[in-house]
Parts: C-alpha cells; structure tokens; sequence
C-alpha cells in the first residue's frame, strides 16, 4: 500500500498548534500577572458588596422633652434587574406603578439597567411594603431605611425645618445644626451566592455613630397656643401674612415662634418658597408707631423730658423740610406719657428733634435695629437703619415714627425686652442643649446679653409708660383682667409702587406681661390685614389671648414643679 506524505500541511498543523499554545500561554501569564489584581476585584465585587448602615438621626425635645422630630424605621424598594427574567419585569411593570404612586417608563427603565442593584421607590409606607411583598416578584428586596417624622406636622416648621431623603437637613434646626444631628455612617460586607442573593455579613463591620439630640427653648404648649390664635386672626382678617413670637425677656429664650402661611413638614414637598419663609427672621417691614419706643428711651434717658413735660402736637398738622406731618386725631398739649399713650407722630417727631438725630441714632443701635440679633437659626436678615449722615430734611419726622427704617418681627421682640429687662438687651435663641444618644450633655448655650440700652430706673418709668399705652391709650384690647400689661401698637403705611398705600398697612403690637414682673414679651405683626388694620385692633386682641393663655400654663407649670 502507497502512503502519500504532505509534509506542507503537517508543519502548518504544528505550527498552528505551537502558536496557539503560546497564545494561550501568554494569555494566562497576562490574566495571573497583569490582570489578575482587576480579576480578583471584579469577583469580589460579584461576590461581596459593602453596604452603607444609616445612623439614626438625632430626635429635637421642646424644653419639656416632648419630641418634636424623630427618626422612624420604614422600608425601601429595590431590584436586581440581572436576577429577573422577561416575564417577571413585565408583571413588575404592570403592577408597581399604581400601587406605588411611580411613572411606568421610570420602572421600566430601572428595570432596563444591566445592574445588581437599583432603588425602585425610597421610604415607603408599611402598607405599600405589605402590598409589593404580597406580590411575591423575584428579584425585588427590601432594605430598611431611616426616616425622618415630625410629630405635630405644622407646629413649629420653621424653627425645626426638615431633613431630606438622604438624612440631610433643608431647612430650619435640621439645616443648621445637621453636622450634630445627622451622625456618622457605618458599613458592612455582604456575601452573595452565584445568583446574586444575600447571605451573610462578613467579618467587616464598623457600626453606625447615631446622630446627637437638640433641647429647645421652644415649649410645645406655649408654640401650639401661639398658633392656635395667630391661625384664627390670620384668616379672620384675610391677612397676606402675620408672625408671632414669644420670648422670656430675661434670658432671649424663644419660647414660641409661629408664622403664616405654613407648611405640613411631613409634607413639605407640596409646599412652596412662601410658605417655608421664617418671616420672624428673614422679612423686613416698616415697623411704624412701635417704633416709638425708640425716641420715649432716649429722652427718658438723657433726661431731656420729664413724664409730666407738656408737647404741643400742633393739633393735627406739623410741617417738617417740605412734608406736612399728621396724626390720625389732632391733639393740642399731651404730656409726653400721652404722646406715646395716644401715639401722637408730631409729639414724637418733636421729641427725636429736641434730643436731636445721633443720639437717636445711638439709642435704635442699642435696641439692636439694622443689626442681627445673632439667633441660632438660618436666614435672620439685619434690616436697614440710616445714619444721620445719610438722612435728608425729613428723616427727622419719619424715621421716630418707624418709618425709612425696616425691622424684623425678632428686632421688635428682643427690643421690647430690653425696657421689661431693666434695659439689658439679650440675644434670643431656641437651643438650650445638644445631648448625644446616651443623654450626655454635649453642649449647653446660655443667656448672653448684648448690650446695655438704658438704665434701670429709666427702664422703669418707660414700663409706666407703656402700662398708660395699654390703660388709656391705643393698646386698650390688649388689656388683661387682674393683669397689668405693658406694650404699644403699630401702623404703618406700605410702599406700594414706590408711595406710601393708604389702603395696604402692616398691623403691629409689641408688650410683655406681667408689667412689673415679666414673664414674657411677645410681638405680633399683621401683613395687610382688611378691613380692619389698626394695631390696637388686628394685633393687641392676638397678644391678648396669647398672653391670658400662656400666663396660664406657666402658672400650672410652676405649681406642678
């Protein structure tokens, strides 16, 4: 038998063999010593994935450890789209939407992504969680999450503001004072099995650092009476907008702060800019007649008049530079505790004339007007006060009567404070502690006083003075039975279109109570309420209420202790 020899193809075949070979030689030598640290990742990474452990994010008390915000466990909703076959997206897709409030091409392009995790709906409620879980979907898992709830919904928003998604603060306390309360995160390494399930944490851990807790100076009891009242007085005189605040003018503690419009905080997605605005702190408004305050101090203190001293208020019409000055009723001689019982403009520009505009301008820097008050909250803006250097001819019969001037409703408090404080001035804030999660004290914030705005005995006789406001003068709806008030009201004129409205005000009211023995000043502030918009009309009757009722409780409180 004749064997034929092809000796041609025999070397191509071992030739073809040799290199491949050498190929995959190479090949291996490349995956162990070139890639084999990338390799060894990527297999880890299918095999352990780490984990983010959420802390708990602190809890804010009122005074009275009362929580006001704290966390709450719920559920989240994710899928392991790698894990999941046609059939079973498809009936995700049909179902999910619906039950979970989510756009049907947001699920299906979730579920479109080559992944191994990704977030169907963060935070659910437990009755969704119940629902997708009855729907018994291969590769949808739930994991627990942290979530923030306030526990009286609109009470006190825009002191505590909110924390978003994420356990990051927005607005309010939970902004300012996120570093304190949102703690630290811990991880842990998950094994998985080659279909991509969960087994068991691995020996990786490090645990979660729990966020710290505020204390307030805020009473729940005091903050729900203010909002109780301001609520009712805001829609009964078809306000645009009105702030309350209550404070303890010995100390700057705010006990109550209250604003309207407002907002759910468990819901504050639905809300908008105006209604999340601290108007207490971040709005400027001419303050008008309670701005009296001002010109009565300083001429008390430089003993410039005496109570009894006569001013002419020129019955009703006073020119100063080129603008005629009136008064709402014209009077003849007032003493000068009447100019400020009947709020006379001319009396009071007559008096900031004869102690002239720098010490004026002295005595609204002491009160703290054109100034922050330095509170511990976000957004405080200082208002614009004018030096006498940039005054024109008739600043001197505006500016007495709280006008050319802007002031928050903060100023205002803080300032009527000083007269019931025997003329100390205090900066107010709303957090007297921070604690961490066993309860030990971390931090403590005491009352700081700002400045000396007048005298004691001064003090005093500006106290008689404002007890006259609320007995004969303006402020008679603010009186209290078997309690002596001290305060004074306010109206001003809003510019609208560059003039002076007569149809548009700002209704005001400033005081504290007991007179001689306060307990606490308040400020109430209407922004154009109709038809009615005299101070001692629209804001006295709200400072009433508050008062009568806060006075109250503090008188049950103390009995209690």
């Amino acid at each position: 038998m004749y064997i034929r020899r092809h000796p041609g193809r025999f070397i191509l075949v071992f030739f073809a063999i040799i290199c491949s070979f050498l190929y995959s030689l190479f090949y291996l030598i490349k995956i162990q010593f070139v890639r084999s640290d990338y390799l060894a990742q990527r297999a880890d990474r299918q095999h352990n994935h780490t984990v983010r452990i959420e802390p708990v994010r602190g809890t804010i008390f009122d005074r009275n450890m009362r929580p006001q915000a704290l966390t709450v466990v719920v559920y989240s909703l994710y899928a392991n789209p790698r894990q999941m076959n046609f059939e079973t997206k498809q009936k995700a897709i049909a179902s999910l939407p619906a039950l979970l409030d989510l756009d049907e091409s947001f699920l299906r392009d979730r579920l479109k992504r080559d992944k191994l995790f990704v977030w169907i709906k963060r935070k659910m409620s437990f009755e969704q969680m119940q629902a997708v879980k009855r729907l018994d979907l291969d590769g949808f898992s739930f994991l627990k999450e942290n979530k923030r709830y306030y526990t009286n919904n609109e009470l006190a928003a825009h002191i505590l503001g909110f924390a978003g998604m994420d356990n990051t603060g927005l607005e309010g306390l939970e902004l300012k004072f996120d570093r304190y309360l949102k703690g630290e995160d811990g991880w842990a390494r998950v094994l998985r099995d080659a279909h991509q399930r969960d087994l068991l944490i691995d020996t990786e851990f490090i645990p979660a650092k729990d966020g710290m807790n505020l204390i307030l100076t805020i009473d729940e009891t005091i903050q729900f009476i203010v909002e109780a009242a301001l609520d009712a007085a805001y829609k009964a005189n078809h306000a645009k907008s009105a702030s309350v605040i209550v404070m303890d003018p010995h100390t700057g503690e705010i006990l109550a702060l209250a604003n309207r419009p407002t907002y759910n905080l468990n819901d504050f997605r639905h809300s908008d800019t105006a209604s999340r605005t601290n108007r207490s702190i971040a709005h400027v408004y001419e303050p008008g007649s309670v701005f009296k305050i001002v010109a009565a101090t300083a001429a008390l203190e430089e003993d410039a008049f005496q109570e009894d001293a006569v001013v002419f208020c020129e019955n009703g019409e006073y020119r100063v530079g080129n603008h005629i000055l009136h008064d709402h009723h014209g009077h003849g001689n007032l003493t000068f505790a009447q100019v400020i019982e009947q709020s006379s403009n001319i009396g009071v520009t007559k008096i900031a004339q004869a102690i002239g505009p720098d010490i004026f301008y002295q005595y609204a820097k002491r009160f703290g007007f054109g100034q922050n008050t330095g509170i511990d909250l976000k957004g405080e803006v200082a208002g614009v006060l004018k030096s006498p250097s940039h005054w024109s001819k008739t600043t001197i019969g505006a500016l007495p009567i709280g006008h050319e001037v802007t002031v928050t409703p903060l100023q205002l408090v803080c300032a009527v404070s000083a007269i019931a404080n025997d003329g100390l001035l205090v900066k107010p804030y709303v957090v007297k502690y921070i604690t961490d999660s066993h309860d030990q004290l971390i931090k403590e914030f005491l009352p700081e006083i700002r400045d000396r705005v007048m005298s004691p005995s001064t003090a005093a006789r500006a106290r008689e003075i404002l007890k006259g406001v609320v007995k004969n003068g303006t402020g008679k709806r603010a009186a209290i039975d078997g309690v002596e008030v001290a305060g004074k009201t306010g109206t001003a004129q809003k510019v609208v279109g560059g003039k002076y409205s007569h149809k548009k005000y700002f209704a005001s009211f400033i005081g504290f109570a007991p007179a001689d023995d306060p307990k606490v000043a308040v400020v109430v502030m209407f922004d154009e309420p109709y038809p009615n918009y005299y101070g001692g009309t629209v804001a006295a009757p709200v400072f009433r209420e508050v008062v009568v009722n806060t006075l109250k409780y503090l008188a049950v409180s103390e009995l209690d202790r």
